[in-house]
């Protein structure tokens, strides 16, 4: 079952759609932005990317949209494939979508016995058994730090070690096992997903591809055109938010001879814009979201 995404009409506002202009969807999955963005579309065009071969089965019928089965990082190469260069607007809702999660063999999720696979794209060799079972400690401790942001990242990976020595970590309840008694009490749950989410940004490089995605909205997009970002963890909101104030990812403000700041966004919302009270009780996975807009100068 496909859900109504988060922050959708906020999302769609922010693109400032053209009815006769060019749309990127960046991440199709259910299809609930692109079919509210071919609403707004008259004579435009709607071209949508998903590195999931899932989201194939539920694509939607329409001359004006094409579907590619890619990963976004991809973007210029296909739509200049596509003569699709410039667009008038760019949507990307990061992390993973409501139907993966709840697919117990996809092994997103800290709810439900499954495989511990993480990836995207199943045609890919690495997933995330091939990393907990045969990663060194160091590389454990790298991915959980870095992409966890778990305090104990070091305990964590020698926890892990010390139990795949005796038993292979294949499904998602092997590796709450062997994660043992590292969470402090209390947020075991929380602390879990960390774990989860990073080994699924480490199997998908969801990082270095969101930083490819900026890079090349801002050769795509046509002057006055619209990039519109929802993330869901503080990682991915600190790349958008520093791309978006400075054209670089480590938010570092250079200035031409003049002393003008050499930026190619204008933001258009000054904070990031958040679910009501509302959209969060009927749908909690709305609750870290965090929607940033801005215009290509």
């Amino acid at each position: 079952m496909y859900h109504t995404p988060v922050l959708l009409t906020e999302s769609i506002d922010g693109l400032a759609i053209n009815p006769e202009g060019t749309y990127v969807d960046v991440t199709y999955g259910g299809g609930g932005h692109s079919r509210a963005i071919l609403e707004k579309l008259t004579s435009g065009r709607l071209i949508a990317f998903d590195q999931d071969v899932d989201v194939t089965k539920n694509a939607i019928i329409d001359e004006r949209f094409l579907l590619l089965n890619q990963n976004f990082k991809y973007l210029k190469n296909f739509l200049r494939l596509h003569n699709a260069i410039p667009v008038n607007g760019i949507l990307a809702d990061l992390g993973i979508s409501s139907h993966q999660i709840d697919d117990p063999g996809r092994g997103f999720s800290t709810r439900f016995e499954g495989d511990i696979d993480f990836r995207m794209d199943r045609r890919k060799p690495l997933n995330g058994r091939v990393i907990i079972n045969t990663w060194d400690e160091q590389e454990l401790i790298r991915i959980f730090a870095e992409y966890g942001e778990i305090a104990n990242s070091k305990k964590l990976a020698t926890n892990i070690i010390k139990y795949r020595a005796t038993k292979e970590i294949i499904t998602t309840t092997d590796l709450k096992e062997a994660i043992g008694n590292c969470a402090p009490k209390g947020k075991e749950f929380k602390y879990q997903a960390q774990v989860f989410q990073a080994l699924r940004i480490e199997v998908n490089g969801e990082l270095d591809a969101l930083k490819e995605l900026l890079i090349q909205a801002k050769d795509v997009l046509a002057p006055g055109g619209r990039l519109v970002v929802l993330t869901y963890h503080s990682l991915e909101d600190r790349l958008v938010k520093n791309y978006i104030k400075t054209g670089n990812f480590e938010a570092i403000l250079e200035k031409d001879f003049f002393g003008n700041p050499l930026i190619p966004f204008r933001k258009i919302s000054r904070k990031p814009i958040t679910p009501s009270e509302e959209e969060i009780r009927e749908n909690s996975r709305a609750r870290s979201a965090k929607l940033r807009i801005a215009e290509k100068i």
